[in-house]
């Protein structure tokens, strides 16, 4: 078999794995649902992946490389053009959301049922699917976490792990393609135009940041006058 051929054929296992993980879930997909639906047989995953962790180990690895490629580079030629002063908080979140999101536009390369396949590890919770993605995630969250620490020095670091935390959780979830939209409102909603999804996600990712401490955060330690002032 050729080069071509084994490329091939490991393309067209991961691209059916994604679909099938996406649809019905990692635990209930099986090898030979994957091998039917990539029309090979069960010895071509042993042969490029050994076993189905280590499929979805690839799986997971050739889109979050690049995507968090793209991340870093943003945040790169942010933090070049700032010449070492403090990043604008939208700024942040654009670099490290707008590029999920774009690649969720990604329909005839797979970013969108990828990014829909990311967003059910979060609706889904799996220990080693989680993590694993804490280790592929590391570097890019630490590096935003850290632009963001210096963006806003007033706001307590516990409080922007917090925010973190539910900004991903949202941006997961608006690209799951969950059907919540049907739940809240009457009127059908058509929730798969990304161009109108980014400005509405970015307008509520950054509302969040920018919202009042909560009193537990904004308690005064003693000594010091209460805060009155904004996240951002």
């Amino acid at each position: 078999m050729s080069d071509t051929e084994l490329s091939d054929t490991r393309r067209r296992i991961l691209d059916a794995a994604e679909t099938l993980f996406t649809e019905h879930g990692f635990e209930a997909t099986t090898l030979r649902q994957i091998t039917g639906r990539a029309q090979v047989n069960l010895a071509a995953v042993n042969y490029h992946f050994g076993s189905k962790e280590a499929l979805i180990q690839e799986l997971f690895r050739r889109r979050l490389t690049w995507l968090n490629e793209r991340r870093l580079e943003a945040l790169d030629r942010l933090e070049t053009e700032a010449h070492g002063a403090p990043l604008k908080p939208s700024k942040i979140v654009d670099a490290f959301f707008g590029v999920a999101v774009n690649m969720a536009a990604d329909r005839e390369g797979g970013g969108r049922t990828f990014m829909r396949l990311l967003g059910r590890t979060y609706t889904e919770p799996s220990e080693f699917v989680r993590g694993f993605l804490a280790s592929e995630y590391s570097e890019a969250v630490g590096r935003f976490k850290a632009a963001l620490f210096k963006a806003l020095p007033d706001v307590p670091q516990e409080e922007i792990l917090w925010r973190f935390h539910f900004m991903i959780g949202a941006m997961a979830y608006a690209i799951s393609g969950a059907d919540a939209l049907s739940i809240v409102g009457e009127t059908p909603v058509d929730d798969s135009a990304i161009d109108a999804l980014y400005p509405r996600l970015m307008s509520f990712l950054l509302g969040g940041l920018r919202a009042p401490l909560p009193a537990l955060a904004a308690a005064p330690k003693p000594g010091r006058k209460p805060r009155t002032r904004r996240a951002a």
